[in-house]
Order: C-alpha cells, then structure tokens, then sequence
C-alpha cells in the first residue's frame, strides 16, 4: 500500500518510461508493414500503368494522351488498394483522393527530376537513371502519403 503520492508518481513515470519503447517499436513494425504493402500495391500499379500505355499507345495517335490516361487510371487502383490495404481507410473521400492525386503529381515530377538529373549528372544507363527516378519517387510518395495523406488521426 503506498501512503507517498511521490512514490506513485514515480512508478507512473517508470510505466510511462517502459510502455515508450514498445509504442515506438509497434508504430517501427507499422511502418515496415505499410511500406511493404506501399511497395506491393505500387508494383501492381506500375503494371497497370505500364501495361494500358503499351495497349493504348498501339491504338493511338501520339504519346502524351496514352501515357495521361494510364497514369490516371494506374493512381486510381494505387488510391483505392492504397487506402483499402494499405492504410486501411475509407477510399470514398473527395478530399483524401484529391491529396492522393495532389502527391502522386509531385511524384511523377520527383520521379522525372531524378531521372533527369541521374541520367546527366552520372555515366549510368538511361534506365537505370529512370530506376533511380522511380525509387525515389517511391519513398517521397510513400512518406507524403504515410504522414499527410493516410496520417494516423484522419
């Protein structure tokens, strides 16, 4: 029985002090899981964008409509599978989707930046310039998308 209220405090501080490092360790273990996830739906929309310019661009004139429409189509299945899987939110947010899409822009400029700049800078191989771009713009996005977009309190 404790008659001290200092005594109770301090075990409270000393609770406090052990439970810290398991959050910090399960929000660690959350992160790993988001970006393995992020990783997998990422592939998925890659293939989705890769695979509906490569039909489209056959069937039509130019290449800046087919690439525009299978980016758009490729963010939509990153959105949905990225909110439903990955995050585990409501997809049906107007303001949310629009952040997503907000965020996958700034990636696609991060992405062809540095490319850009890997492919200049650098004596590599234009794709593996592109594979820098793309790894880079991977973990932008997943960070804006992590701490803004899909952010714990929403």
């Amino acid at each position: 029985m404790r008659t001290d209220t200092g005594t109770t405090a301090t075990t409270a501080a000393v609770d406090d002090a052990r439970a810290a490092p398991a959050g910090a360790a399960q929000r660690l273990v959350l992160l790993a899981r988001q970006a393995l996830g992020y990783l997998m739906v990422g592939g998925l929309a890659a293939v989705v964008d890769i695979g509906l310019f490569h039909l489209l661009a056959q069937r039509m004139h130019g290449l800046l409509l087919p690439a525009a429409v299978s980016f758009a189509v490729a963010a939509v299945v990153n959105y949905t599978l990225s909110s439903l899987w990955v995050y585990r939110r409501q997809w049906r947010s107007l303001r949310r989707a629009a952040m997503f899409l907000l965020f996958a822009s700034v990636g696609l400029c991060i992405n062809a930046g540095a490319t850009w700049w890997l492919g200049s800078a650098l004596p590599i191989a234009p794709t593996l310039a592109k594979v820098g771009g793309v790894a880079t713009a991977f973990i932008a996005n997943f960070l804006m998308n992590t701490f803004i977009v899909f952010r714990a309190e929403d």
